[in-house]
């Protein structure tokens, strides 16, 4: 897979943008505020129909404009194709080929991105709600169908939650909400058990080689309140059987409350070094690291999964690590081959992520240029000849 060519129109502070990028690195320079994250997120919106940061679409509109739009013409198992994303008045539309997307399978057909951003390397001692985001990001890119699904349960929670908020409700009328959430809730369960199989052993093995510790790693996620079903082996009608008993049992807490208190909306991803919960006791360099083998696993089971490298986003990564894994990240990626974006305050922490056919682009005040101002130089730089005697 590989972006052959990006349009940005009116997207956050961008007014117009148009752009080749490198088969291997495009790096945006330019100060914090400039836009540089938003043409990150113009591209992770293209990909995945989410925003990277925002809460709602219109704030993905640029100011004074009705509407944003986002397209990308895609080199795919051999063939171009060209989706769209527009955005205006609250509401997104996708298109492909220039024809209104009939399904969001059919809008994805492959296209894949994995985002990396400062907010990311926090995630560790962060809330909850932090790291399920982190896991469902990785879902998603792994099974596209989970924001389908991931929306299901949304919308059948916004439900039940909607009746239990308008006063004292029957456990028997409650009975028809149970069964939907539950359904959806199970789905829920099976993606996310499925992504963490395959991630948590390439996620410890990667930190092992990162973390200068001798303390193992471990990545776990394992629903609470779901009485006594084997959460590893039950298959997902078990699953929605065990959700809606618990759903049941906690009909008088959650009539009080007011609020869903059992479900995947409620559930934690657990990070641990040697035993120990990473988020008390992992120092914050240990933190970062424990993200970063998760993300290059990420990457490493996509590829696995799909047969080629997602594109690869990386938000000014490079200068909220420390130098040694900053070090070990851009190598990897110069490595891996894969089709890159960078985006950094200072050029010289990229530079290991760097090729010869390197796209630099400058951001300021919304507007992008090639090549950046005052361009890094070559990543061979020619030594300087011996001075004369």
């Amino acid at each position: 897979m590989r972006l052959l060519a990006l349009h940005v129109q009116d997207f956050r502070n961008l007014g117009q943008v148009s752009l080749a990028p490198s088969p291997h690195a495009t790096i945006a320079v330019g100060q914090n505020g400039q836009g540089k994250t938003n043409l990150l997120e113009a591209l992770y919106f293209l990909s995945t129909l989410k925003p990277l940061r925002a809460g709602r679409l219109s704030e993905l509109v640029r100011w004074g404009s009705t509407g944003a739009r986002v397209t990308g013409r895609f080199l795919l198992k051999g063939a171009e194709r060209e989706i769209s994303v527009e955005v205006s008045g609250g509401v997104r539309q996708a298109f492909v080929d220039g024809k209104k997307a009939a399904s969001l399978e059919d809008y994805f057909g492959g296209v894949s991105v994995v985002a990396f951003t400062p907010d990311d390397l926090e995630v560790v001692k962060g809330g909850p709600d932090a790291r399920r985001g982190f896991l469902d990001r990785a879902v998603f890119n792994r099974f596209p169908a989970f924001l389908r699904e991931s929306r299901e349960y949304g919308r059948a929670l916004k439900n039940r939650n909607r009746l239990l908020r308008e006063g004292p409700v029957e456990p028997a009328y409650l009975e028809a909400y149970d069964e939907t959430l539950a359904k959806a809730g199970a789905r829920v369960y099976v993606r996310r058990r499925s992504l963490m199989a395959e991630l948590s052993p390439r996620a410890q093995a990667t930190f092992a080689s990162i973390g200068r510790t001798p303390e193992p790693a471990a990545y776990g996620y394992h629903p609470a309140h779901l009485g006594d079903v084997d959460f590893a082996v039950a298959d997902e009608a078990a699953l929605a059987v065990a959700l809606r008993e618990a759903l049941a049992a906690r009909y008088r807490r959650d009539s009080e409350r007011r609020f869903t208190s059992v479900g995947p909306h409620v559930d934690d991803v657990t990070v641990t070094l040697g035993g120990r919960s990473a988020r008390a006791y992992a120092s914050q360099g240990q933190q970062r690291a424990l993200v970063l083998g998760w993300k290059i696993a990420e990457i490493e089971n996509l590829e696995t999964a799909m047969g080629f490298l997602p594109l690869l986003m990386l938000d000014d990564v490079s200068s909220e690590l420390d130098p040694e894994r900053n070090a070990y990240l851009m190598n990897y990626l110069s490595a891996s081959g894969a089709q890159v974006f960078l985006t950094t305050t200072d050029a010289s922490l990229v530079r290991g992520a760097a090729a010869q056919d390197t796209l630099w682009l400058g951001v300021r005040a919304g507007a992008v240029t090639s090549p950046a101002p005052a361009e890094p130089p070559p990543v061979d730089e020619p030594q300087p000849a011996d001075e004369p005697a």
